[in-house]
């Protein structure tokens, strides 16, 4: 019988500590202040530069993106710019990451995008998905300008219905403001 109320006493201090774990790790935390600029972008490889060895030990993968695949995109040249408020404009901080975009998709003419323009929540819904359209072809027409066909570009609006940040106050309205450059066919 103590062997019985030993375990059971066991089970109720194991019960006790989760149950006050689960409140410690339920406490609020400050939300971290995230950079609305786009970062700093790397030169991009040249299609005939070697490719980077691993010298790791044996059984090791490297975790570099493959050239040309969609992940080499985003990592490499970066997939999305921002907008200021109610605006299409192009930004001067998202020229350089348009640029890189069309460089790398002269390099990958096989590669068919689809730009995504997205608002913050405020405004109608409405009024939210023609702001977003009008971002999406101001990518649009920014990569054309720059030697990349139309006929590889579609572009949709999504307005406010898919947030990247589903938080509401300038930090999160900054990073909805967007236009997303994802490849929908030809990568790697």
């Amino acid at each position: 019988m103590v062997s019985s109320f030993s375990g059971s006493t066991a089970v109720r201090l194991a019960l006790v500590a989760m149950a006050a774990a689960s409140l410690a790790a339920c406490t609020t935390k400050s939300k971290p202040k995230y950079d609305t600029q786009a970062p700093p972008t790397a030169a991009p490889r040249q299609p005939d530069a070697p490719m980077p060895q691993n010298n790791g030990p044996i059984g090791t993968q490297s975790t570099a993106p493959v050239p040309g695949s969609a992940q080499d995109f985003v990592v490499n040249v970066g997939d999305r710019v921002y907008f200021d408020t109610d605006s299409h404009d192009v930004r001067a901080d998202a020229e350089p990451i348009l640029s890189g975009q069309a460089g790398w998709l002269k390099r990958y003419p096989s590669v068919r995008v689809r730009i995504e323009g997205n608002a913050d929540e405020r405004g109608t819904r409405e009024y939210n998905l023609a702001l977003g359209a009008r971002r999406a072809n101001a990518v649009r027409d920014f990569l054309v300008a720059q030697g990349i066909t139309s006929d590889r570009i579609s572009t949709i609006s999504f307005g406010k219905e898919q947030p990247v940040d589903p938080g509401s106050g300038e930090e999160a309205w900054q990073k909805n403001r967007n236009g997303r450059t994802a490849i929908v066919s030809g990568a790697r």
